[in-house]
């Protein structure tokens, strides 16, 4: 079988299964209201960065991504799944290549218009304090955020596929992004640079006193979340469905 109706196939899955969907239209609604109610003009602050704080609300954002990427994969495991699509698609590398395609597009596309609505709700918070701001700094966060997030739902599919489960990628991912990143980050310095979810957030600072600046950031997620994928792949290819 080609690569087109497989892709097809996977894509009808996702969005035929309802709690798939809906976790793109969390992404897309949690993301502005949170900046909208976390901007605060705090321009007193030496270290207020006008740009992450209208985007803040990617911090929460990515909860839905995370979770996009990491029911798609995880629900192959349910109800011997998985046996019936490779047994539709016996080239586990071909079905594995559709299955990242099928979760990368969807966040992508939506990743757009999350960032545009974050950025427009967080600069509505932040009034004047946003002034500054130069129209190629908000582009280049907006693409950089709508690619963090598409990179992050990538990582929670490399991961999901490694572990096989859904609960038991989230209990992992998302203390690690809501807690224990800022905990080492605090405590350790350089070395939460290189950490998945902090590197790529460089994106969305106007200002960076760190070691990676913003594409390099993003470019070490993207490591980050093909060293998911590779595993995941490796785990796909020595384990039964």
């Amino acid at each position: 079988m080609s690569f087109a109706p497989v892709l097809r196939s996977e894509w009808l899955k996702i969005r035929t299964v309802r709690s798939q969907p809906a976790a793109l239209f969390a992404m897309l609604a949690v993301t502005p209201a949170f900046s909208a109610l976390s901007a605060a003009p705090e321009t007193a602050d030496p270290q207020f960065d006008p740009l992450f704080m209208a985007l803040f609300g990617v911090v929460f954002g990515q909860i839905a991504a995370v979770s996009f990427g990491a029911m798609a994969v995880s629900a192959e495991f349910h109800n011997g799944a998985l046996r019936q699509s490779l047994a539709a698609v016996p080239q586990r590398g071909r079905w594995y290549a559709a299955k990242i395609v099928s979760i990368a597009v969807p966040v992508l596309l939506v990743g757009l218009p999350t960032a545009v609505a974050g950025l427009l709700a967080g600069r509505a918070g932040l009034g004047s304090a946003a002034s500054g701001l130069t129209v190629g700094e908000q582009v280049r966060a907006v693409v950089g955020c709508a690619v963090y997030l598409m990179l992050m739902a990538l990582f929670s599919a490399g991961l999901a596929t490694v572990l096989r489960s859904q609960v038991a990628t989230l209990s992992v991912l998302i203390p690690f992004i809501l807690m224990v990143s800022f905990v080492v980050g605090d405590m350790s310095g350089t070395v939460a640079d290189v950490l998945p979810d902090r590197a790529g957030q460089v994106i969305l600072h106007q200002s960076y006193d760190g070691i990676l600046g913003p594409w390099a950031g993003l470019a070490v997620s993207a490591l980050w979340t093909a060293a998911a994928l590779l595993a995941g792949a490796w785990r796909l290819r020595r384990r039964d469905a």
